[in-house]
C-alpha cells in the first residue's frame, strides 16, 4: 500500500507541477509543457509546439516559482508531521515553536531600519529579509528550547509547547511595538506575513534547497523512531531509544526546514496541519509512510494553492497565505473537534 500511495504521491505532484507551469495570465497547453520540460533534459530534443515567448515563460518565469512551491510546500508538511510525532499532538504545525513569531520580528526590524515603502520588500531587499527571517525563526526555536529545557532533565513535550507559546507571545509583542512605531512600514510587513511566492529566477530556490535537503535526509532517516516516540519515552528507552536525543535532532532538523522555507515565503499557515493529517488518512499512521508522503503531496498542495492564488482574481493575485487560511481554518475546527470527541 506504502508504494502505491508513493506512486500516487509523485504523480500529484508531477501533475501540480504541470498544472502550475502551464496555466496563468498566458495559458499554455500542457501537453506541450510537459514536454518542454523534458527538452532540460540533457540529450533531450523535442518539439514542443511553443514559440520563444511561450517557452521563456515556461523556463524563466513560471518553473522557478513553481520549484519553489514544491520545496516550500514540502518542508512546510514535513516539519509539521515531524513535530506532531515527536509532540505527540495533532495539532502541531511548524510554527508551534515559535518559527513565525521569530521570523516575523526579524523581518520587521529590517524592513523598519531600512526604512522600506511602497514597493515588495522582496524586491527591494532580496538578500536582507529572507537572511533576517532564517536567522529569527532559527533565533526563536533555539531560545524555545532553551526556555523548555531549563526546567532539568524531565522536561516533556508539553513543556516545550508552553515555552514556545511563551516565546511567541514576546516576540509578537516586540513586532507590534515596531509596528506601532513605525506605521508607514505596516503595509510592507503584512505583505511579506501574508505569503507569497513570486520570485525573479532561481535565486530563492538556490537560497533554499541545501536546507530543504538535509533536512529531509535528517527527518526520513529517523521516521522509525517516530513510531517508537508515539508509545511512550518509558517503552521507546526499554527499545534501546534515547528519546530526548532523538527529540533534539528531529525538532533541529524540522526547524531548520521550517525555517528555510518561511525565509522565502513568508508566514504561510496551515500545511503543516492539513497535509500529515490528509495522509494519515489516507495512508496510515506510520510515520514511515507519513513523513515522505506528507513531502510529496505538501509540495502538490501548495503550488495547486499558489495557482489558485493567482488565476482566481487574476490579473490581481491574492496573497497564497490567505488561501491557506481559508482552507485550514474549517479543516483545523475539524481536527480539533474530532480530538476532543476521541479524548471524550
Amino acid at each position: 500500500m506504502r508504494k502505491r500511495w508513493l506512486v500516487i504521491g509523485f504523480a500529484t505532484a508531477l501533475v501540480a507541477a504541470i498544472a502550475g507551469i502551464a496555466f496563468g495570465p498566458v495559458s499554455l497547453p500542457p501537453g506541450s509543457v510537459a514536454v518542454e520540460l523534458l527538452n532540460l533534459l540533457p540529450g533531450v530534443h523535442l518539439h514542443s509546439g511553443l514559440n520563444e515567448r511561450e517557452i521563456a515563460i515556461v523556463t524563466e518565469l513560471r518553473l522557478p516559482r513553481v520549484v519553489l512551491g514544491l520545496l516550500v510546500g514540502g518542508m512546510l508538511a514535513l516539519s509539521g508531521a515531524a513535530y506532531q510525532g515527536v509532540f505527540r499532538n495533532p495539532l502541531a504545525d511548524p510554527h508551534l515553536l515559535g518559527v513565525a513569531a521569530g521570523a516575523g520580528l526579524a523581518v520587521t526590524a529590517v524592513i523598519v531600519a531600512r526604512g522600506v515603502t511602497g514597493a515588495d520588500v522582496t524586491v527591494r531587499l532580496p538578500f536582507s529579509v529572507p537572511l533576517a527571517a532564517f536567522v529569527g525563526a532559527i533565533g526563536a526555536v533555539l531560545l524555545t528550547y532553551l526556555l523548555g529545557a531549563a526546567g532539568g532533565r524531565d522536561r516533556s513535550p508539553a513543556t516545550l509547547i508552553l515555552a514556545g507559546v511563551a516565546v511567541s507571545a514576546f516576540l509578537a509583542a516586540g513586532q507590534t511595538y515596531l509596528l506601532q512605531r513605525n506605521s508607514e512600514s505596516i503595509q510592507e510587513v503584512y505583505s511579506w506575513m501574508l505569503g507569497r511566492l513570486a520570485t525573479a529566477g532561481w535565486h530563492d530556490v538556490l537560497l533554499m534547497l541545501p536546507y530543504a535537503v538535509l533536512t529531509a535526509i535528517v527527518v526520513l532517516l529517523h521516521r522509525r523512531e517516530l513510531d517508537v516516540l508515539a508509545v511512550g519515552d518509558d517503552e521507546a528507552t526499554s527499545l534501546g531509544l534515547h528519546p530526548q536525543r532523538s527529540r533534539l535532532l528531529l525538532i533541529a532538523a524540522a526547524s531548520l526546514g521550517a525555517a528555510a522555507a518561511v525565509s522565502v515565503s513568508g508566514l504561510i499557515g496551515f500545511v503543516g496541519i492539513i497535509v500529515p493529517h490528509t495522509v494519515r488518512m489516507l495512508a496510515g499512521a506510520s510515520y514511515r509512510a507519513i513523513l515522505p508522503l506528507s513531502v510529496l503531496f505538501g509540495a502538490a498542495f501548495l503550488t495547486l494553492t499558489d495557482l489558485a492564488a493567482r488565476t482566481v482574481s487574476a490579473p490581481a493575485e491574492i496573497p497564497i497565505g490567505v488561501v491557506t487560511a481559508l482552507l485550514g481554518g474549517p479543516f483545523f475546527a475539524l481536527i480539533l473537534r474530532t480530538t476532543k470527541r476521541v479524548a471524550v
